[in-house]
This record gives C-alpha cells, structure tokens and sequence, in this order.
C-alpha cells in the first residue's frame, strides 16, 4: 500500500472515530430526540425518511437511540482496554522490577490467565460479580489483559536485550536508570497501536456479553442490549432492529482495527 493510500485511509478512520466520539460525548448534537419515548402508533415501522433506521416494538427511533448508545458502548471500550493495559504493563514490567522470582511468577499469570479463551474468562468473572456496566467492565478489561501482557514482555524482552541497553551497561548507567529511561520508553512504543485494536475488541466483547443479558439492562440504549431485543424479531422481517446496532459495532472494531495497523506501518516506515 502506497504512503498516499496509506494517509486517506487514517484520515477516513480518524473521521469514522470522531463521529462515535461525537456522538458519545454530545448525542443531542446528531440525536436530538429521547431515546426511551415511547410512541406505540410509531412501533415496528421500517426505515423511512422520518427514522432512518426504523423504528423498535415500541415506537422507539432506533438512529436516536444508536447514537445515544455510543457513550454506553465507547465508555465500556475506552475503561476496559485501560484497565487492560495497565495490567498488562504490570505483568510485563514484573520481570525487570522483580528479577528472576518476577519474571517466574509473571509467567505463571500470564500463563494461567492465558489458558481461558478471552470472553470465557470474562463470562466466569461475570459469574462471580453479577451483570451490570462495572462488573461487564472490568471482566472485559481483565480478560483483555494477558493478551497484552504477553505481547509487551516480548517487546520488553526484545529491547532489553538491545544494543543500546547494553550500550548503557558498558556505560555504567544504573539498572534502574536503564528501565525507566531506556527499556521501557521503547518497549511501550506500541502501546496507541494496542489501544486502538483493544477498544474495539473491548466493544465487541462487552456487546457479546449485553446480548447474553450481563451488561446494561433494557431499555438502555447500549448496542448489545439493542441486538439483544431486535434478534426476536428477525424471523419476523425486522430486519432493522439488529442491523443498525449490530454495524455501529462493527464499525467501531473495523475502525479501531485498520486504524492501528495503518498507524504501524507509518511508524515502521519512518523509522
């Protein structure tokens, strides 16, 4: 892929990602109705000029109450890949801060957390605390967080093990000198790219559990909860219901995705 080719498709991810944070932080600006109103002469109508994307068995406008789920759906992303990342740093880093004993028990966390599949781990979290958007958080952002792990303490390892670390070395620089300054500055360098893929795996996931009836009850406007409620009456022919949620979500994850892949390779090829 050309540099040019390259740029315009950041650029067009940049304006998808900024119409969901729009749409998160002011709905009223792209929204302005009430998304709970309930108007039963409106109920089941399908997509028109008056509601683009039709309307729920309640009369309810469905656009209205996808943008207004952004917030919902983004906030949970946003929390859970933090949290994520910041335990997957921990375990990373454990190694160079505890020595051998760290590294042994690092490995072994990660190694034990590694052993559930993501959303199974998320599920027996669940489990434990109950549904709700805190617990759906945190199961989200805990059960991200071996995968992140795992990946930045090869990085971690990587640098470590670099020229200019034991330039340093040679150079009688102290070890605490070499992590803070040197290891970690450079083995964190692909944390953006990891947030952008993690969000929109977050909002996938926490959408899953939703549709399972564990994250925000109905009537809220989270994507997942709005799948949740159109799947019964796909057979039926409302189509709608589902799809507009179902491709909010997708978006944000292809967007998150691209973005950060195309992001990698403007970094490898300025370096």
């Amino acid at each position: 892929m050309s540099r040019t080719l390259r740029r315009i498709g950041i650029a067009v991810c940049l304006a998808i990602a900024a119409w969901f944070l729009i749409a998160a932080l002011f709905p009223q600006l792209l929204a302005p109705g009430n998304p709970f109103a309930i108007l039963n002469e409106n109920a089941y109508q399908a997509p028109s000029l008056s509601h683009p994307f039709g309307t729920d068995e309640s009369g309810r406008d469905i656009y209205t109450r996808v943008v207004h789920g952004a917030g919902a759906s983004l906030t949970i992303g946003l929390a859970a890949t933090a949290i994520g990342l910041v335990f997957g740093i921990l375990l990373a880093t454990l190694p160079g801060l505890g020595g051998p004993v760290g590294d042994w028990i690092s490995t072994r966390i990660v190694e034990t957390l590694y052993a559930f599949p993501g959303i199974l781990l998320a599920l027996l979290l669940l489990s434990l605390t109950g549904p709700g958007i805190v617990p759906t958080t945190i199961a989200v952002g805990l059960s991200a967080a071996p995968g992140y792990a795992r990946m930045l303490r090869t990085q971690f390892f990587r640098v470590k093990e670099s020229a200019y670390v034991e330039a340093d070395r040679v150079m009688g620089r102290s070890g605490w000198f070499r992590l803070t300054r040197t290891i970690l500055p450079n083995a964190f360098q692909p944390l953006f790219a990891l947030a952008t893929l993690g969000i929109g795996q977050a909002v996938v996931w926490a959408s899953a559990l939703s549709y399972l009836g564990l994250g925000d009850p109905p009537p809220s406007p989270e994507w997942g909860a709005m799948l949740n409620a159109g799947a019964t009456y796909l057979a039926t022919g409302g189509w709608w219901m589902s799809v507009f949620p179902g491709t909010a979500i997708a978006l944000v994850a292809v967007t998150g995705t691209v973005l950060g892949r195309l992001y990698n390779a403007e970094v490898r090829e300025a370096r």
